[in-house]
């Protein structure tokens, strides 16, 4: 009967996993055998590196998109690593417990709230305030920077934290023995250390913030052009494929599932990042 169970559990074990791995595999197979013609079509180089994004006329260059996700992402990066790192640096060695409690649920909220009230928030706080600060309309690359550097947050600060306890306890006494202070043992033994945890919450923030659209739709300007400034409209890739879907056919729709691609290989590219640098690490 023991032996019963224990096939009947590992079977459904593996039923999941196999569920998992086929959901993936059919996301693949769709991406790729509906967009991979349409890039054929229209041209390698003119989709990538085009300038003009006008599917009336048959102009499917998406370098607009790329430059305004990999704006957005790099803006709230600035933002939200340093900001994000400290925090879970103070949450794990230096926070007292009346403190942590509070944070520590306050981070746990931000993960729960909905990319669609982070957006209200940013039209309705930080577009005013941007537009009254700086000049524009507003709704810019800094915008959509600043919501994603908040958003991407407890993901850097919950598993920069989680990888920071994770550090032996003997690399903070070592420290401590040599003469450095609290402050120096954290900085620079502890945190060292725990290298490998916080870039891995890093590249999941540069997921999150690569891949997030309502949000940065509400606030970005939603320009189909390459920003000349940080005050100036953009487009991500995400948000050009939720802009248009609904009403695009044939070669438009599929140049939309070509973008998607290209996201696709692009935060294929980060997890593969991710995981040579673990190697290379151990």
């Amino acid at each position: 009967m023991k032996n019963i169970k224990e096939k009947v559990m590992k079977l459904l074990f593996f039923l999941t996993a196999l569920v998992s791995i086929a959901a993936v595999i059919l996301i693949c197979i769709f991406l790729f055998a509906s967009g991979i013609p349409a890039i054929k079509e229209i041209g390698v180089f003119k989709f990538l590196l085009g300038t003009s994004w006008k599917p009336a006329n048959n102009l499917y260059g998406i370098l607009p998109m790329i430059v305004g996700s990999f704006y957005v992402t790099a803006g709230a990066l600035i933002i939200g690593v340093p900001i994000g790192i400290l925090t879970a640096v103070f949450m794990a060695r230096f926070a007292p417990r009346s403190i942590y409690a509070p944070l520590k649920a306050a981070v746990n909220l931000m993960a729960g709230i909905p990319s669609v009230v982070y957006g209200f928030f940013g039209l309705v706080v930080l577009v005013p305030f941007i537009r009254e600060v700086f000049g524009g309309r507003g709704m810019s690359v800094l915008t959509a920077s600043v919501l994603l550097g908040l958003m991407i947050l407890p993901t850097i600060i919950s598993v920069s934290e989680t990888s920071i306890r994770a550090v032996p306890e003997s690399y903070y006494e070592g420290g401590l023995a040599l003469g450095a202070s609290h402050e120096r043992s954290v900085f620079f033994t502890v945190l060292p250390a725990a290298k490998s945890g916080i870039f891995a919450g890093v590249v999941l923030g540069i997921g999150r913030a690569v891949g997030e659209t309502m949000a940065v739709m509400m606030v970005a300007g939603n320009q189909a052009v390459i920003p000349d400034s940080m005050l100036s409209g953009v487009r991500t890739l995400t948000t050009n494929i939720v802009l248009e879907m609904g009403y695009s056919t044939d070669l438009h729709r599929e140049a939309l599932i070509g973008t998607a691609v290209v996201l696709f290989v692009f935060i294929l590219i980060i997890n593969l990042s991710l995981s040579l640098f673990k190697r290379r690490v151990k």
